[in-house]
């Protein structure tokens, strides 16, 4: 029988797999907070060679639902975010303003 580690470990439901795998791009896609142009830097795989990875490995109506999700949502491209990000800043001072 092993001895348990005197460490506390905690287990994360989805542990980020390493970053040379094909399973880290898609784990990346998924994520909501990081973009594609963190996916590009790390691992040199650009929005639609991601695309791609994800129709080839996801089932049919998996990889709608992802397509529906990237598209409404404005995290996953880094200029869409800081533009809303700036629209809401913008909503925040005129709400204080009156």
């Amino acid at each position: 029988m092993k001895k348990k580690s005197s460490f506390p470990q905690t287990k994360v439901k989805n542990p980020e797999p390493k970053k040379k795998d094909e399973n880290w791009i898609i784990w990346a896609a998924w994520a909501d907070r990081i973009t594609f142009e963190e996916i590009k830097e790390k691992t040199g795989k650009s929005e639609s060679d991601v695309i791609k990875i994800m129709r080839k490995n996801l089932k049919p109506g998996s990889f709608r639902l992802w397509r529906k999700r990237v598209h409404n949502t404005s995290i996953k491209h880094r200029k869409k975010f800081k533009l809303g990000r700036k629209e809401l800043r913008e909503k925040i001072k005129i709400a204080d303003i009156y």
